[in-house]
């Protein structure tokens, strides 16, 4: 795979440039430049150099400032790297390298607004030296700005419990379902200087279908450090890849804690930015972790269970049920089903992301326990 006649390396020895999280200068949204030290959250990036006929590339960097969590980005955010793109990581604590990592390069555009496209991100735990490594597949060649962006999370906020409050605006009658508890973006310590855009809302102002999704990182992290992973995607979605906010509405760790995502109100349909072409009539829980060989805990599949059934509830959707979506555009699923811009498909209420786009999402494994969380769901 990694042949001399297609990769360029480079070794950096010595302490990167650390950038404060700021808004790149072509940012049209009024992000200050600065977000201050609310979480200490900070980031770097190190251009990845492609060969010349751009088919590879390789990255190595060493004796970074700490990072938890990162992700290879590029210019172009409505292009896709058709191929492989993979990194490992050596521990602060131990000095020792980690296993390669795959990442999905072919994941959706977030939102209009975003400035670049990206892989998901991926927990690493705290960590000082990076390697990756990517290869164009087929006829293919890799977008053009690669770009290795490393994300520190900062510090954990004082309390983490603190429950998502209830919005001030009026919320959708006929509760089908109670709402579980679900620990607010305050809990998990967001820093809500970077994303001051206000919220969107559904246009129709309805719920009609769950999209269940996985984060695509490590299953290692503990649940005492899921708040530090959340706040680890909201940075990169927001200051690596230029979005308006965390693009889930909820997000479920290991253990079974339900979390706040995009601000806006829990209790109301807020419009999120997890399933291109369909954001407009769903909402969006992930689970942190890669669920591609790991079978969920009960406690996942229970917490996605009792936030779906109550979202739905609100709408009076039946989570056993069926919801009719209109494609936002042209699209191809995992299974290789197409669709044109405008058609109107039908998918389970809940469902998954590679249901409405050409993705491994949400892993084989949580996939296969959707009936398990529809049952949960509706009874």
């Amino acid at each position: 795979m990694w042949g001399t006649g297609h990769i360029a390396a480079l070794v950096v020895a010595g302490a990167l440039t650390v950038q404060g999280l700021c808004a790149p200068a072509a940012r049209s949204h009024g992000r200050p430049a600065d977000p201050g030290p609310t979480t200490g959250t900070r980031s770097e990036v190190r251009a990845v150099p492609a060969t010349a006929d751009r088919r590879g590339a390789v990255l190595v960097v060493r004796d970074t400032r700490l990072f938890s969590v990162l992700g290879v980005t590029w210019d172009d955010p409505s292009a896709h790297l058709a191929g492989s793109v993979a990194v490992r990581t050596r521990s602060a604590g131990t000095g020792r390298w980690s296993g390669w990592r795959h990442l999905d390069g072919d994941d959706s555009q977030g939102e209009d607004t975003a400035l670049r496209g990206g892989t998901d991100p991926v927990w690493t735990g705290p960590s000082d030296g990076a390697e990756v490594r990517i290869a164009a597949e087929g006829a293919s060649v890799l977008p053009a700005g690669l770009r290795l962006d490393l994300v520190d999370p900062g510090p954990d906020a004082p309390a983490t419990a603190q429950p998502a409050p209830t919005a001030a605006h009026g919320a959708p009658n006929a509760e089908l379902a109670p709402r579980p508890p679900i620990t607010s973006r305050a809990g998990w310590g967001a820093d809500e200087s970077i994303s001051p855009e206000p919220p969107g809302y559904l246009p129709d102002g309805k719920i009609k279908a769950v999209v269940v999704h996985h984060t695509a990182g490590s299953n290692d992290y503990t649940c005492a450090e899921a708040p530090a992973v959340i706040r680890g995607i909201y940075a990169y979605h927001v200051m690596q890849l230029g979005w308006k906010d965390i693009g889930y509405n909820f997000l479920v760790d290991r253990c079974g804690t339900l979390y706040e995502g995009r601000k806006g109100g829990v209790d109301r349909p807020v419009m999120g930015a997890h399933a291109y072409g369909f954001n407009t009539e769903t909402t969006g829980v992930s689970v942190l972790g890669t669920y591609t060989d790991v079978t969920p805990s009960q406690a996942v599949l229970a917490a996605v269970a009792r936030v779906a059934a109550w979202k739905l509830g609100q709408y009076g959707v039946n989570p056993a049920g069926t919801a009719t979506l209109t494609a936002g555009d042209a699209g191809r699923n995992y299974f290789g089903t197409t669709w044109a811009k405008g058609a109107r498909l039908s998918f389970p209420a809940i469902h998954g992301h590679r249901d409405g786009y050409n993705t491994q999402c949400p892993g084989h494994q949580l996939y296969a326990q959707l009936p398990t969380i529809r049952i949960l769901a509706g009874g």
